[in-house]
């Protein structure tokens, strides 16, 4: 039971980092949204290709913008935080359990 308490240990730890990059990453393409860059930047170009497949599924599933403002990626950061606080805390708890 200690390796699979460590592993689910592990397995939390590389999430939670995981999805506060990805976190990061909206954030700044959120404000690359506000100052308009250079489309052909490779940077501005990975943000964008990284972050759309997500903001696409939510603008498709949810009517995510009102009077001209996309609150997508503020539904994709509150839908990173809960998964954070619920499927990583799950998984912390569930391997202290384990292992004692």
């Amino acid at each position: 039971m200690f390796l699979i308490s460590n592993l689910l240990l592990g397995v939390a730890k590389i999430l939670s980092i995981a999805l506060n990059l990805y976190m990061w990453v909206i954030i700044a393409r959120a404000i690359l949204s506000w100052i308009n860059p250079d489309p052909y930047n490779p940077i501005v170009r990975f943000l964008y290709n990284i972050t759309e497949p997500v903001l696409h599924a939510v603008r498709s599933r949810i009517p995510a913008s009102f009077g001209g403002i996309d609150f997508s990626p503020l539904i994709v950061l509150l839908a990173i935080v809960f998964l954070d606080n619920v499927v990583v805390s799950s998984l912390i708890s569930m391997a202290h359990r384990m292992a004692g």
